[in-house]
C-alpha cells in the first residue's frame, strides 16, 4: 500500500478500542497461557520496557514495518526477532520516552521524526520478568537507518502486504530455553520464524491495521 494512503487510514485506528489479550492470545502457545493465568494473580514486580511498532515508505513510497534481529547473547531474548525498544531507563521521562529513545539508539531515527498513532496493550514476559508496553507510530521520512552494532544484528524491513497476509500465520515446532518441542503460532516474515512476545503484539496491532485498511 502507498504510505501516504496507509498514514492517511492509520490515524483512525486512534480511536478504536484496543483488541487486547484477545489478540495476543492467538499468537500465544498453549504451554505460555496457562503459565500466564497461573502467575496472574501473583506480585510479579517485573521490569519494564517499551518498543515501537513503525511503519515507513520504502523507496518506491510503499509502506514497510521494520523489525530488528537481535545480537546473540546469553539470555532468553538472544538472536530473536523483536522491535526497536528496551527497558526503562532513569533519565526516561516515561514509557513513551523510552520507546523512542531506544528507537533512536538502536536503529537511529530521532524521536521527532516519528509520529506516535497509539499505545498498545502491554505484555508479560515470564523468562525475562519484563513487563513490555508496544507503541504504534510512523516516520514519513526515513533518513536512512544506523544500526546500534552492539545491540542489532540486523533490519528486517517487512512488506505492509506480507505483514497483512494471513497465509503468513502458520503453527512450528520449536524448542526454546524453557520449553521442548512445543508447538508455537509465529508469522513468517521475510524469512524469519516470529513469534513469542513480537508475535503477540504483532497479532493486535495486525487487529487494529484490519479495521482500518
Amino acid at each position: 500500500m502507498n504510505f501516504d494512503d496507509f498514514s492517511k487510514r492509520i490515524s483512525k485506528i486512534k480511536n478504536l478500542p484496543l483488541p487486547g489479550v484477545d489478540s495476543h492470545h492467538k499468537m500465544t502457545p498453549l504451554f505460555r497461557v496457562k503459565q500466564l493465568q497461573e502467575i496472574e494473580n501473583l506480585t510479579k514486580n517485573p521490569k519494564k520496557a517499551a518498543v515501537l511498532s513503525l511503519f515507513y515508505p520504502n523507496n518506491q513510497q510503499n509502506t514497510n514495518l521494520l523489525l530488528i534481529l537481535r545480537k546473540t547473547y546469553k539470555g532468553v531474548h538472544s538472536n530473536q526477532i523483536g522491535f526497536p525498544g528496551g527497558k526503562v531507563e532513569k533519565e526516561d521521562k516515561d514509557l513513551l520516552h523510552t520507546a523512542l529513545r531506544e528507537t533512536h539508539e538502536e536503529v537511529g531515527v530521532p524521536p521527532a521524526d516519528v509520529e506516535v498513532i497509539k499505545s498498545l496493550t502491554q505484555i508479560y514476559i515470564p523468562p525475562s520478568n519484563f513487563e513490555v508496553y508496544p507503541y504504534i507510530g510512523i516516520c514519513r521520512s526515513p533518513s536512512g537507518f544506523i544500526l546500534q552494532k552492539s545491540e542489532v544484528e540486523a533490519l528486517i524491513e517487512v512488506s505492509l502486504t506480507d505483514f497483512m497476509d494471513d497465509k503468513l500465520v502458520f503453527t512450528k515446532k520449536l524448542s526454546t530455553s524453557y520449553a521442548e518441542s512445543v508447538e508455537v503460532p509465529a508469522f513468517k516474515l521475510n524469512g524469519y520464524t516470529v513469534w513469542g512476545a513480537t508475535a503477540m503484539m504483532l497479532s493486535e496491532v495486525k487487529e487494529l491495521l484490519k479495521q482500518v485498511l
